[in-house]
């Protein structure tokens, strides 16, 4: 078999990572094209996983950048003749699916992403969401019951590493806290906004005696400079499993915190599905939204951290793992 496979985020690397691994190990030929994205390409190399990048023009607006993405995978589609393309939202991929011998498949749990939607699923032989999929996509949709996460968190996929704890000078014993702001540069982050004073946040969480790690992707003021993250990217989630509480914009690392068993906070004015249910069933994520989320977000973090208990969530986490399923072996039976 032939599989096409379209990584636009660092997060689609582990989510297609151990997929790859073991389709590979059959046998089946896989190619793998990505954006230019300093984390993705470092993923992708650190897992050992070949790939093709494309270089978007020089100071081109969001279309012209999606015309040379649907000109590369076509490219790379002629080429090479897939039987399945797959990425997770994946236009590019729906689109010139129509144009080759490929079925598409597309993975999605993000209901905000409204452009994109529109312009991918009517495209998709397949659409696999969530079961907390607010939106009903039509026929091509399937409903499964886990979250993207659990294709590289799932206990049967990731084993924690406590030397991760070395790189921030920290023991088990510590009280561990990331906190996380986004760029809000993609299509579904417009209008949408997160924190507001993130110095007068982290010093109240390091208030609770605990040791806040810092990461962002926009420039943050140089107050905070003392919190920034040292651990490799490739270990983070090692970190987020040692850590007591995530709270931050960053919605891929909400969920996998609360995943690892590690109480989420996520301040922002997006609302996705798999968070609400994360919230509402589990008890693992606390969604703060409305304009004092980050006073509303920053209480709850005060409160968690001082009433820390580990065996609370520990068994919110267990609960969660017994009603979902380890996602990639969802990926391996569809292409199967």
């Amino acid at each position: 078999m032939k599989l096409l496979i379209k990584i636009s985020h660092p997060a689609h690397v582990h989510f297609f990572k151990h997929f790859i691994k073991e389709m590979r190990s059959e046998g089946h030929e896989i190619k793998v094209l990505t954006t230019p994205k300093n984390i993705s390409i470092e993923l992708l190399e650190h897992y050992d996983i070949p790939y093709q990048s494309y270089s978007h023009p020089t100071n081109a607006s969001k279309a012209n950048s999606q015309l040379k993405l649907h000109y590369e995978t076509w490219k790379l589609a002629v080429e090479f003749q897939p039987d399945f393309l797959t990425g997770i939202g994946g236009t590019s991929i729906s689109h010139v699916s129509t144009l080759v011998d490929g079925k598409s498949i597309i993975f999605t749990d993000t209901e905000d992403a409204i452009l994109q939607n529109k312009l991918t699923f009517p495209f998709a032989d397949n659409v696999y969401t969530p079961e907390c999929y607010k939106e009903d996509i039509g026929s091509n949709q399937v409903r499964y019951p886990g979250y993207h996460e659990l294709a590289y968190l799932h206990p049967d996929r990731f084993e924690p590493d406590p030397s991760v704890l070395d790189y921030i000078d920290a023991d088990e014993k510590d009280k561990i806290v990331i906190v996380r702001l986004s760029s809000w540069d993609a299509a579904h982050d417009i209008q949408n906004e997160g924190f507001g004073d993130i110095i007068s946040a982290v010093s109240q969480l390091e208030s609770t005696g605990a040791k806040v790690v810092f990461t962002s992707e926009k420039k943050y003021p140089n107050e905070i400079e003392h919190c920034i993250s040292q651990v490799p990217i490739h270990k983070i989630h090692d970190l987020m499993y040692y850590s007591n509480l995530y709270i931050g914009e960053g919605v891929t690392m909400a969920s996998e915190s609360a995943v690892l068993g590690t109480p989420s906070i996520f301040i922002s004015t997006r609302k996705l599905g798999y968070l609400d249910e994360l919230e509402d069933r589990y008890g693992l994520v606390f969604n703060f939204h409305g304009e004092d989320r980050q006073k509303k977000g920053l209480n709850k973090a005060v409160n968690i951290l001082n009433n820390y208990d580990g065996k609370k969530w520990k068994n919110r986490r267990k609960k969660m793992l017994e009603d979902k399923i380890d996602v990639t072996n969802l990926m391996l039976h569809i292409f199967s």
